[in-house]
């Protein structure tokens, strides 16, 4: 939508959002200033060697322990390379490689996911991850390709936008509340942020209707959110264009 001229065709001076959030109880809100929503990034390597017998593992590079020697090292990114005043974490979701117990495969595939809130330590870990993965077929005489993939940017709120989203939240009947920290889920509303400043709110919708968290199988939205949704909303409009005091973005 940005791509495509979204605020050329339709101008504005700030946008908001919200999402509703089951770890908080229905009629709370919550938002912050800065980071609200992680970066999200993927990778994909593919650990190469000729394969073989297992029993004969002189004569092929090992993928499988190459691979292994990888995911050791590639969780160690965050927790060495990292200050630990900075937030962020990396997660292997996916090993796949090999169909025979007797058989050393020509491949092994390692899928994953980055997240972040910075994003000079979101270049630092994609190097940290290249070069590892480098150093890693080196050692083990296979080659290791790397697709490393930045599909969402941070969600980053601007600090007046996310006073005016807590204001509009209280005025709404709602409980707001500054959130201690971000989340490590990610949101595509980031991209809108990028252009336009903004912000992004929690809204609970509490755990009696669902204790299954989002995207979980059993997850049951909780209808009794929705009037609290359309009054944040119109709260926010009336807010940011009759208050005065509030900052133009002009």
């Amino acid at each position: 939508m940005v791509r495509e001229g979204l605020f050329e065709r339709f101008p504005c001076e700030a946008v908001f959002a919200v999402h509703n959030w089951p770890d908080l109880p229905l009629g709370v809100a919550a938002t912050r200033p800065g980071p609200i929503m992680a970066a999200a990034d993927r990778f994909d390597i593919v650990v190469r060697g000729r394969g073989g017998h297992a029993a004969q593992p002189h004569h092929t590079p090992d993928v499988v322990l190459a691979a292994s020697t990888l995911v050791a090292q590639l969780h160690t990114i965050v927790s060495r390379r990292v200050a630990p005043t900075e937030n962020a974490v990396l997660s292997v979701t996916r090993i796949s490689g090999g169909q025979s117990h007797n058989v050393l495969p020509a491949a092994v595939e390692l899928t994953g996911t980055v997240r972040s809130f910075n994003g000079a330590v979101q270049d630092m870990i994609e190097q940290a991850l290249r070069d590892m993965a480098a150093g890693v077929a080196r050692a083990s005489g296979t080659t290791v390709d790397v697709e490393y993939t930045r599909y969402y940017p941070a969600t980053i709120n601007s600090p007046a936008h996310a006073r005016l989203a807590l204001e509009a939240a209280r005025r709404a009947g709602l409980e707001a509340q500054t959130a201690g920290a971000p989340a490590f889920t990610s949101e595509d509303f980031a991209f809108m942020l990028q252009q336009r400043p903004g912000a992004y709110l929690w809204l609970g919708q509490g755990a009696g209707t669902s204790p299954a968290p989002l995207h979980h199988p059993s997850y049951d939205f909780n209808d009794d959110v929705l009037a609290f949704g359309v009054r944040w909303f119109v709260t926010v409009a009336h807010l940011a264009l009759l208050d005065t005091s509030f900052p133009s973005q002009k």
